[in-house]
């Protein structure tokens, strides 16, 4: 199969994830695929911003994408925004999860700024791509409304950066972000608000919390788990572009991810936990899904593994788990290691694949041993993150409709970014 045939398989597979799990009456998507699974409001983001893939390869018509899209930003725009512990957001922002069907709270968790940050990113996406009369107007109305009542500076809390999220129940949490990871696009969003911006200095703040380090040969950003390099990507086209730590080492966001990714596959190389499976075409550690607590003992070391986790490398944890959908999903940074580390992942490991989508974690040495494991189902913060990234490599559609979005120009160069596409854009 060629890579093109390959890559419109996936791609459209992972797309359909969206479409069978969404609601129609409201536009919520499940965060997994398992039964009683509530919203994730990330994942509508990124299905949000799937739409436009989908119109373009023709798996979807404008006409039903666009009536999608209406349908996700109605409910935003019309649920409760309230301190009330049942509702569906505050301040413009939103719980992290919602129950499917009336879009209220769930599991009481918290109102959460990166979450509601790649909502927020996917409206945007959303609102610059549908740029026709009528109903299309409305959408780019609609996402303005909802981006512009988001109250970035509540979410400071009086401090220089923004705290990671808010309970109604304790207020605001007792941790912030530090060192890089995919908070990125929450200043850049943040700053960007032509209603409630952030403060310029609060992205000087965070970078100062950076770590720059030498990991296994590559000078490298250092943050562990592998989407942390990613996310933030789907959306913002960081080539040539630099803010002030990049500049001051040489370097940029986009050169960046291609470094950790080397990390990661000079760690599988190297393994240095011996585990089953892992090598220069099968890596990946990153957050998600896992075989659960449980110890064991295997090829005479003492093994731990956990469930649901943020992991990664060099530093850990790591537990032998791998993400299927981690190679392919960094096709944009590099695209020969991407496409010979999943076509070796799918010779080698079919059952990772069921109907053309990629399942959320395998742990290859568990499956040594008789006992393998494979996680349920599927997770749609995956597929949503390789429906794009699949399709920047490709196309670069969404890279295209976003250097085009005035709010993110806006928020990069009030965050210090110059240079590339950004010094043509006025």
């Amino acid at each position: 199969m060629s890579d093109d045939a390959l890559l419109n398989r996936l791609q459209r597979g992972a797309f359909a994830y969206i479409t069978e799990y969404a609601n129609a009456q409201n536009g919520l998507i499940a965060d997994t695929s398992r039964s009683g699974s509530p919203c994730s409001i990330a994942v509508v983001g990124f299905a949000l911003s799937c739409y436009p893939v989908a119109v373009e390869r023709g798996w979807m018509s404008r006409t039903v994408a666009v009536a999608q899209t209406l349908k996700t930003l109605h409910f935003f725009w019309n649920s409760p925004q309230s301190e009330r512990p049942d509702a569906t957001g505050f301040k413009g922002f939103y719980y992290h999860f919602l129950d499917m069907k009336n879009g209220r709270r769930v599991w009481q968790c918290e109102l959460s700024l990166v979450d509601t940050t790649l909502l927020v990113a996917g409206m945007l996406t959303a609102a610059c791509y549908f740029d026709g009369d009528g109903a299309e107007a409305e959408i780019r109305a609609l996402s303005d409304a909802l981006y512009r009542r988001v109250d970035w500076q509540w979410a400071q809390n009086g401090r220089e950066t923004v705290s990671q999220g808010w309970k109604p129940e304790c207020g605001f949490l007792h941790y912030g972000w530090e060192g890089y990871n995919e908070a990125t696009i929450v200043y850049i969003l943040g700053i960007g608000s032509p209603t409630h911006p952030l403060s310029i200095t609060s992205f000087a703040g965070w970078t100062s919390t950076y770590q720059w380090e030498n990991l296994l040969g590559q000078d490298v950003l250092y943050s562990g788990p592998l989407f942390t390099h990613l996310f933030s990507h789907a959306w913002i086209d960081y080539r040539g572009i630099r803010d002030q730590f990049m500049r001051e080492t040489r370097s940029d966001y986009f050169e960046n991810s291609k470094n950790a990714i080397a990390v990661h596959r000079e760690y599988g190389a190297r393994n240095p936990r011996g585990y089953e499976g892992y090598g220069r075409n099968l890596w990946g550690i990153t957050a998600g899904d896992g075989p659960g607590n449980r110890e064991m003992r295997e090829s005479s070391r003492d093994r731990r593994f956990f469930g649901y986790m943020s992991r990664g490398v060099p530093y850990g944890p790591d537990d032998g788990t791998i993400a299927p959908w981690a190679m392919l999903a960094t096709l944009p940074f590099g695209s020969e290691a991407a496409l010979r580390g999943t076509r070796h992942l799918l010779q080698a490991y079919p059952q990772v694949c069921a109907n053309d989508r990629f399942s959320s974690g395998f742990n290859p040495t568990l499956a040594a041993r008789g006992d393998g494991w494979l996680s349920e189902g599927w997770y749609g913060l995956d597929q949503g993150l390789l429906v794009m990234m699949i399709e920047n490599y490709r196309s670069g559609q969404i890279w295209k409709i976003t250097r085009e979005c005035a709010v993110i120009r806006a928020g990069l160069k009030g965050a210090g970014f110059e240079g590339g596409w950004l010094s043509q854009c006025h």
